[in-house]
């Protein structure tokens, strides 16, 4: 298994007692295996995919990723974690406003010492984005916007990719041509991708479903 989530559980603390987010929660993830997690608001989902990210900590169980023990790792090894074996791609875009789109999707990989300018100019030309590059986020539409982000994840080669809602913010015909180019992209590079979703429609198109409810995951 790519990704081996081993009895987790997470806490938020609050003014009198901690607030569970879910215990003992179970999931694995092979590679090259696409996988939506749905579940109601607050029920979890992103929390999830920060932990997964190690950009949040967790109380007890484990996150095995490709064997290593994310709860092992230093502030340096998680950071190194998101520049290379894992990707980010939110549902807000996050691009750096002072950036060029050719800027923003090299970022990541550069300083993570992974830039391939011949892979850049490949996801350039995949994601329409060629007659592009040097204008700034501003001067995108969202769908540009999120091709640019799925580009910038995508830079760094990663085993993993994870997506919080990325098609939350598009219209319904934008959504899709961004979840194709992106499950297209995936495929290509034989990364994993676990993907957040409220929405059926989107999450039949990837190969298995998990639903987080009440702290469970069914």
């Amino acid at each position: 298994m790519l990704l081996d989530i081993r009895n987790l559980t997470k806490s938020y603390t609050g003014a009198e007692h901690p607030a569970p987010v879910f215990t003992n929660i179970s999931l694995q993830l092979a590679a090259g295996e696409t996988l939506a997690l749905t579940g109601e608001s607050g029920s979890g989902k992103s929390t999830l995919l920060h932990l997964i990210g190690a950009l949040d900590q967790f109380e007890s169980g484990e996150i095995l990723l490709d064997g290593v023990a994310l709860s092992t790792l230093d502030d340096t090894g998680r950071a190194a974690l998101r520049r290379g074996p894992v990707a980010l791609v939110f549902q807000q875009f996050n691009l750096i406003p002072s950036l060029t789109v050719a800027q923003n999707l090299s970022f990541h990989a550069r300083i993570g010492g992974r830039a391939d300018p011949d892979w850049i100019a490949t996801l350039t030309n995949r994601l329409g984005l060629t007659d592009l590059v040097a204008r700034y986020p501003e001067q995108l539409s969202g769908g540009q916007q999120q091709r640019v982000a799925i580009g910038r994840a995508l830079a760094l080669r990663p085993a993993l990719l994870l997506a919080d809602e990325p098609t939350g913010n598009l219209d319904e015909a934008t959504g899709d041509a961004v979840l194709d180019l992106m499950l297209s992209l995936v495929a290509d590079t034989g990364a994993a991708l676990l993907l957040v979703t409220h929405s059926q429609r989107v999450a039949s198109r990837l190969d298995r479903r998990a639903h987080l409810s009440a702290g469970r995951i069914a």
